[in-house]
């Protein structure tokens, strides 16, 4: 269970997380609601107004169980964490790979050939469910388009280039997203990204999965003894996790986007789960948020081959996977970082 990293989330406003021995207890309204051994967690993850108690904080510390805070909506503010552990080895190569443009430039191109690749399964996969004559000639398109893009991809070297090239494959992904909400369409419409704040409820719910996905990028970052910070195709920048975005990148559209039109295709979320604020931003409701947060964790329980590795393992371990495979490759033991390409 332990090599699983499993995350508790903590939803209930008032709660209080306290320990007893090496028990983690979740208390609300005066009584305990739930006992998990420390050794069965990876991470805890508290939505809101949650407390902790310092007994707690240090036996997280000391076990490697992150502790993170993020907002009533999911934005993330801020991550309790114990002593580093890994090798100072490690990191030091992180960083000289950081600071050389060719060698930044080669793991960037192989986490954007992941995501392009996740990006364009989607779309074919949705172009399963269309007919011929009905509205399936923009999918296959865009996924034409980012089959080209690919190509290349290939042999590119420099990083701007590279991330031109993740800017106009996302373009092209997000341009014909709303075709694949194929149910209730008049209450979920997309019409493009928006981030800050989301201006719709499906831009709402991939902001959500996006900060869940972000915080187990992290873990799995820190784990392994990369540092979370440091990233090759996010580059430095005060207060953001450039790893952490980039491990979280081929997972973006095979674990979020899947998610998020299976839960609008299968009616498990409701138009009235969700309000508009004052800003124009459309926020989830509790109940909303629970339904998502519980479908997430059922997704990481799902058995999966790896690609790579050729070994069967749960959708929740192949973030931690991927960062040891990159770990692999910064130590000289792979030629490449190997992307996770979604078959």
């Amino acid at each position: 269970m332990k090599r699983h990293l499993n995350t508790l989330y903590v939803m209930t406003e008032g709660a209080y997380l306290a320990c007893e021995g090496e028990t983690v207890l979740v208390r609300a309204e005066n009584e305990t609601r739930l006992k998990v051994p420390i050794h069965m967690l990876g991470g805890i993850v508290c939505f809101g107004r949650v407390g902790w108690s310092p007994a707690l904080m240090g036996l997280c510390g000391e076990r490697g169980v992150a502790l993170s805070l993020l907002s009533t909506n999911g934005r993330f503010r801020a991550r309790i964490q114990g002593p580093i552990s890994g090798n100072v080895l490690l990191r030091r190569e992180q960083y000289r790979r950081a600071d050389d443009a060719q060698a930044s430039a080669a793991l960037a191109r192989s986490i954007v050939a992941g995501k392009v690749v996740n990006c364009r399964q989607v779309l074919l996969r949705g172009l399963r469910d269309y007919d011929r004559n009905d509205g399936s000639d923009g999918l296959k398109k865009a996924a034409d388009r980012l089959a080209r893009l690919l190509h290349d991809l290939e042999t590119e070297s420099s990083l701007d280039a590279i991330r031109g090239f993740e800017g106009e494959a996302a373009r092209t992904y997000f341009g014909v997203f709303d075709h694949l909400i194929k149910g209730q369409k008049d209450d979920f419409s997309f019409n493009g990204r928006s981030r800050r704040p989301p201006l719709d409820k499906v831009n709402s719910l991939l902001s959500f999965l996006y900060t869940l996905l972000f915080h187990d990028a992290a873990s799995a970052a820190e784990v392994v003894g990369l540092d979370p910070a440091v990233g090759f195709l996010h580059r430095d920048k005060p207060g953001r996790l450039g790893l952490a975005l980039d491990l979280m990148e081929e997972f973006r559209p095979f674990f979020g986007d899947r998610l998020v039109l299976s839960l609008i295709n299968k009616k498990q979320l409701k138009a009235s789960g969700f309000e508009k604020s004052e800003s124009g931003a459309v926020l989830m409701d509790e109940e909303t948020r629970k339904t998502v947060l519980a479908a997430y964790q059922k997704r990481k329980q799902e058995e999966i081959t790896h690609p790579f590795l050729e070994e069967k393992t749960t959708v929740g371990l192949l973030l931690h996977l991927q960062a040891r495979l990159l770990a692999r490759h910064l130590r000289g033991e792979l030629d490449a970082y190997p992307p996770f390409f979604w078959k």
